[in-house]
């Protein structure tokens, strides 16, 4: 099969594609170029989050004597993939859901730490030549109560690791109801964020959930933890651009609602304008939530059982559109 890779793909997965005899080609494409038809004459496009498959792309590519039946998303998310449109076409969607949850878990252990022990804040001002030992008092994760968004697979990673700190785990999530460790959830998000002074988002971008954490929920949450410690308040978001209302969580920090805001992925990207970024309560990630070499290793080895269950004519497990 002929397999167009716009976004990257692991050295090791190309490989072995190409060693099962399959032809890969990378090449990063721009919109006119998508709208154009460019990847119809390819049977499978591998895509990550910077390559957007609106309805107009899938339509254009999908015409007459289209070869196209397969789209992967090398990673969780697939906002930027119309899935009606690709079904309409005759073209599977798949994901490779489990290989970056560990990564995803770590950095947002990893954003929750810093922001609270501020971190990147004491490095920014030591690099500008101040040290800044009395006004860098954070606040302790233990004791606290970490409120998760959304239940899956990456946020049951993060309440293990923030349990085991001793963290107090609460969620809010619909199509989940309950859990055997020991998560108290919630039956709205507004109860969620009442009662916690930590969130980390893990939902999918949808029509419910963009903007969903806005100014007004964030106003919910309390400033001291159950412990009686006033911690401040603290959001996580290493999931996707576009549920937090960022114009709502820079109102927040700037008049002190807010202690910190971790962002890992933005509405915009690259994103490096937001005005968020004069505020001292805010640290950013550029995207980097599956950028590890384990993850990325795992990635490119879903892609090819994916490519080989369908060269073979199965339906690939993680097939989103079956």
């Amino acid at each position: 099969m002929r397999i167009a890779v716009t976004d990257g793909i692991d050295v090791n997965a190309k490989k072995h594609l190409e060693e099962f005899g399959h032809t890969v080609s990378e090449k990063h494409y721009s919109n006119e170029e998508l709208i154009g038809g460019c990847i119809s004459e390819y049977d499978i496009v591998v895509i990550r989050s910077a390559t957007k498959l609106t309805a107009d792309v899938i339509k254009a590519n999908t015409a007459k004597d289209s070869k196209l039946s397969l789209i992967i998303r090398a990673g969780v998310g697939v906002d930027n993939i119309d899935l009606p449109s690709a079904s309409e076409n005759s073209v599977l969607v798949c994901n490779t859901p489990s290989a970056s949850t560990n990564a995803v878990v770590e950095l947002t252990i990893g954003h929750l730490i810093s922001s609270c022990r501020n971190i990147s804040k004491g490095d920014r001002k030591m690099r500008n030549g101040v040290w800044a030992k009395k006004g860098l008092r954070g606040s302790e994760l233990r004791g606290k109560n970490l409120g998760l968004l959304g239940y899956g697979r990456i946020a049951r990673g993060v309440a293990d690791i923030a349990r085991s700190i001793g963290m107090k785990i609460h969620a809010y999530d619909p199509y989940v109801k309950s859990d055997q460790n020991g998560c108290m959830f919630h039956d709205s998000v507004e109860s969620l964020f009442s009662s916690c002074t930590h969130v980390s988002i893990h939902c999918f971008l949808s029509d419910e959930t963009r903007h969903l954490v806005d100014y007004d929920m964030i106003s919910l949450m309390p400033q001291k933890g159950e412990d009686g410690i006033q911690c401040g308040n603290h959001i996580v978001n290493c999931a996707r651009g576009g549920i937090i209302d960022e114009e709502g969580i820079f109102r927040a920090i700037s008049n002190g609602q807010l202690t910190t805001a971790s962002l890992d992925v933005f509405e915009v990207e690259p994103a490096l304008k937001s005005n968020l970024l004069q505020l001292d309560g805010f640290q950013a990630t550029p995207h980097i939530g599956a950028s590890t070499n384990e993850a990325q290793s795992r990635i490119g080895h879903e892609i090819v059982s994916i490519v080989q269950s369908h060269s073979k004519g199965e339906t690939p497990d993680s097939c989103l559109n079956r």
